[in-house]
């Protein structure tokens, strides 16, 4: 019955659990229908007690205390609260239109008009909180809800009252939206919440955390760092020419490109906004050179992939699941090369590929094995360049809002077709 070791959800008396919504080191979250005539949806964190310890326990409890006494229309709802032997239920406002850091991918980046209008949502929940001496303590895309076009604070297992003048030194929350106070292991107080906001309008803004890291002293590097993130993402791509990685310089040049585009729109010192159009210029020149590369590149390893998959093909008379994942791979090329739906396409490629990876594990040493290994690869180098060509098309959209005179330049460099 435990949430942690059961494939079935567990059960409750008013509510009849569903789906399975995400989980984590200490709950399951669960999409439940109420047994009464509202069949109302609501959302059932299943908390499994063997795995609390004293201080997951406290967490909990300060999280159940905390919810039920706040009412806010940007924080989510406590509706109640229930446990049994093996777990501690809480019952939770339902939000159909999951995390921000899923809408924020989906769309690769967001206009500035709707950052603004999520970070004014979040900012009055913050506001409320904090005039009542509450701290999130872990804010971040994944713990902000929608629920339509209204976001909601969800997650409140590390939230703490905290007055203004209360520090801690206690570490709490995710490493990426963490406070500098916090990775440094330093005392903080209740103002580390403004950090992580300052981030998520960043990962809005930009579709990534400004200082993505493989560890916490890297992290720490980072913060502490005066370099300026395009400058470092510049760097990268330098590098990854020098090493030969054509196809990842190209996108690194073009995701430095849209720090640089912007910052040349609202630069008003002219010395500066003239600084800022030559380097421009000069990504713009190797992106240019870059792309013709990748495509020659990619034009050669696709057609040398061709032939095997028409091997593959024929070697699969036996194997109509395999035949079927093949064709759909053939229409995905299909669609692709049409240039028509490229997002249609990127869809059948995850299709195709899901399938032919359940067909590798089945599927016994043999010729065939190493074929469908290499067409797996050839696959996964299309869906990642078909992604690539996705995300410049999309940075050439948002280098035209600069409407600089470099516009149609940077447009023409961070597009692979």
């Amino acid at each position: 019955m435990a949430a942690t070791s059961s494939f079935a959800p567990p059960k409750l008396a008013d509510f009849i659990l569903t789906e399975k919504l995400g989980s984590g080191t200490y709950a399951t979250v669960y999409k439940a229908y109420s047994k009464g005539d509202s069949r109302e949806a609501v959302a059932v964190k299943v908390v499994g007690k063997k795995t609390l310890n004293k201080a997951s326990m406290e967490n909990l409890l300060t999280e159940i205390e905390i919810l039920k006494t706040v009412r806010h229309p940007h924080i989510v709802q406590l509706k109640d609260f229930q446990w049994d032997s093996e777990n501690i239920y809480l019952i939770l406002e339902w939000c159909s239109g999951g995390d921000l850091s899923r809408f924020i991918r989906s769309r690769r980046l967001l206009p500035e008009s709707v950052a603004r209008r999520f970070l004014q949502q979040i900012a009055i929940a913050l506001q409320y909180l904090h005039e009542r001496n509450i701290s999130h303590l872990d804010l971040k895309p994944q713990n902000i809800l929608l629920s339509g076009s209204v976001l909601k604070l969800a997650d409140f297992g590390f939230a703490q009252y905290m007055s203004p003048w209360d520090e801690q030194c206690v570490l709490r929350g995710s490493p990426l939206y963490m406070a500098p106070e916090m990775v440094c292991r330093r005392q903080y107080d209740s103002r580390a919440d403004l950090w992580s906001v300052g981030v998520i309008l960043y990962e809005a803004l930009f579709g990534r955390a400004p200082f993505a890291s493989r560890s916490y002293t890297e992290l720490e590097e980072k913060i502490r760092s005066d370099k300026p993130i395009e400058k470092e993402l510049v760097v990268q791509a330098i590098q990854k020419d020098q090493e030969g990685e054509r196809a990842a310089a190209l996108s690194l040049y073009c995701s430095s490109l849209e720090h640089f585009v912007p910052a040349i729109h609202y630069e008003t010192d002219r010395l500066r906004k003239e600084t800022l159009r030559q380097k421009v210029s000069q990504y713009v020149s190797r992106a240019e050179e870059l792309k013709a590369l990748v495509a020659s590149d990619n034009r050669q390893i696709f057609e040398e992939a061709k032939t095997t998959r028409d091997i593959l093909r024929e070697m699969s008379a036996d194997h109509p699941r395999l035949r079927v994942a093949l064709q759909l791979a053939s229409t995905a090329i299909a669609k692709e090369q049409s240039g028509l739906d490229e997002n249609d396409a990127l869809d059948l490629y995850q299709q195709c590929l899901g399938e032919l990876l359940l067909a590798l594990a089945a599927e016994p040493q043999g010729r065939r094995r190493e074929l469908l290994h290499g067409e797996i690869k050839s696959l996964m180098t299309r869906a990642e360049y078909l992604k690539d060509q996705i995300k410049m098309q999309e940075t050439q959209k948002d280098v035209s809002l600069a409407r600089e005179p470099l516009s149609e330049s940077v447009r023409s460099s961070c597009c692979l077709q």
